[in-house]
């Protein structure tokens, strides 16, 4: 039986494998998923883009999944779905109600984030048993990766996508461990030489819709580094469609011709992101043109132009999302100030590392244990002494340069934060969740630390103290490894003859 890893990802998925037969060395293969490019154009890519195109009645074709339903989002905006993990997230809505595309007209078919994230993993079943007929997804065993910071009702709802998929074995697993799995994958061979001197890791994950902080322990043991996970971080819902967003909003401002149609606006994000890693990428231009193809009667068969300089972006992004700031400086609150689009609750401050300076706060006393320190005092923060980054956005080496300028500044009496080395940023959160799968057979170093957060089920008020508390007990407590069984021993009452909800 192989084993898969599948990246279900706010902006491209990807699906990795292994064959466990080959023993600790089994190699991880990438899964180049065929999809629709343009109409009558079908070939392979190593990313299926998460987008969901839903054609009208009369063209009398089934939804269309991947880059092609991205293209066409930029012609008929109001018929693709995107960002459903967002939406799996959102507490705010029905998850399993028909609501997206959000914003659509009463005339458009609806279908739910559940739903939507079903297709995409669908789309990937179906096209790996096409390659491999003789081991489906469907009798494989999966392994699929969620952000560290979905709550249980976002990572039930992802459950429930999966089996609507059909998907029977599988098991999730937090992306932020994913791709450090991937790092250990790729060094086998090595890896005592390459975590040497490392006690904590800090994992930065920003991906096209979530951020995700992670802290990691490292062991040096005689046979080897043992990692354990010791904090994973809150739900932080901002990312690179955000940024992307940003300057689409920046390029709009230029123009002399007032807001954009829907479908304009898409294209302007689309453009704005390949502007983003233009301008911010290893060998950048001075200033990129953004071009757009104009719809409606205002300019029939056109389009319309606007160009960003360097200068503008870096300052949007790199110091609109990774400011310089102090190790004192947490969010901000109270106005929105990330670029609101599509309806979902976007984190109120865009700045990152005040995020991150948030997560390391909050998580100290755990930090300083890993580092064998004292805390020197209550403001202090525990200084990893790596850093692992992955998400896409990091594809650009100036915001890779500022996440670990920024964290190493907040020490400057230590050396520079050593950066892991990602062999993948698009790809290790699907080799790792593949790497996972032989780890739990016992081939391959397997990362502990348990349940990221204790579970609590509530009780009845006749149970508390008298006083208006609300008893609970607790069923998974925070770090309870997998396979563990816990013994609860008092006694319960139980309810029959009428509905009950557990809290």
């Amino acid at each position: 039986m192989w084993i898969a890893g599948i990246d279900l990802g706010t902006t491209n998925c990807a699906l990795a494998w292994t064959d466990p037969s080959e023993g600790p060395g089994a190699a991880i293969h990438d899964f180049p998923v065929p999809q629709l490019i343009r109409p009558g154009e079908v070939s392979p890519r190593t990313l299926l883009p998460s987008f969901l195109y839903l054609p009208p009645e009369h063209e009398r074709l089934p939804p269309v999944v991947g880059e092609m339903a991205r293209w066409q989002g930029a012609r008929t905006p109001g018929r693709v779905v995107s960002s459903a993990k967002a939406w799996l997230s959102h507490a705010g809505v029905d998850r399993q109600a028909p609501i997206l595309p959000w914003g659509a007209l009463a005339d458009v078919p609806k279908i739910s984030p559940v739903e939507a994230s079903a297709r995409l993993l669908a789309h990937l079943s179906e096209s790996f048993r096409d390659a491999h007929p003789e081991h489906p997804l469907a009798e494989s065993e999966v392994v699929l990766a969620v952000p560290a910071s979905f709550d249980e009702a976002a990572r039930a709802l992802t459950v429930s996508a999966a089996r609507h998929a059909g998907l029977q074995r599988f098991t999730l697993l937090e992306e932020p461990q994913a791709a450090l799995y991937a790092f250990v994958s790729g060094r086998r061979a090595d890896l005592s030489r390459a975590l040497e001197g490392v006690r904590l890791v800090l994992v930065v994950d920003v991906g096209g819709g979530t951020t995700d902080f992670t802290l990691v322990q490292v062991e040096a043991l005689p046979e080897g580094p043992a990692l354990r996970r010791i904090a994973a971080g809150e739900h932080l819902l901002l990312g690179g469609d955000n940024m992307d967003a940003a300057l689409a909003r920046a390029a709009e401002r230029k123009l002399s011709r007032g807001r954009l149609s829907a479908g304009e606006w898409t294209q302007l994000l689309q453009v704005a992101r390949a502007a983003k890693e233009a301008l911010l990428g290893a060998d950048p231009p001075e200033r990129y043109a953004l071009s757009v193809a104009a719809s409606g009667s205002r300019l029939i068969g056109g389009s319309f132009s606007v160009e960003l300089d360097r200068a503008e972006v870096e300052a949007l992004v790199l110091d609109g999302f990774f400011p310089r700031t102090s190790p004192e400086e947490l969010p901000h609150r109270g106005a929105r100030m990330a670029i609101q689009e599509l309806g979902l609750p976007y984190a109120q401050d865009p700045g990152i590392p005040r995020h991150l300076a948030a997560f390391l706060q909050a998580h100290a006393d755990g930090g300083f244990a890993a580092l064998g320190e004292q805390r020197p005092g209550p403001g202090a923060l525990p200084r990893p002494d790596a850093i692992l980054l992955n998400g896409g956005v990091f594809r650009s080496l100036a915001l890779a340069r500022r996440v670990v300028d920024v964290a190493s500044a907040w020490w400057p009496d230590r050396p520079r934060l050593r950066l892991l080395e990602s062999d993948s940023l698009d790809l290790a959160v699907a080799r790792g969740a593949a790497f996972h799968g032989l780890a739990r057979r016992g081939l391959g170093l397997r990362i502990g630390g348990g349940a990221a957060r204790a579970y609590y089920v509530g009780l009845s008020r006749e149970a508390g103290a008298g006083d208006g508390s609300k008893p609970a007990v607790c069923l998974v407590p925070r770090g309870l490894e997998e396979g563990t069984t816990v013994e609860i021993e008092r006694p319960f009452t139980l309810t029959l003859g009428r509905p009950v909800q557990f809290q």
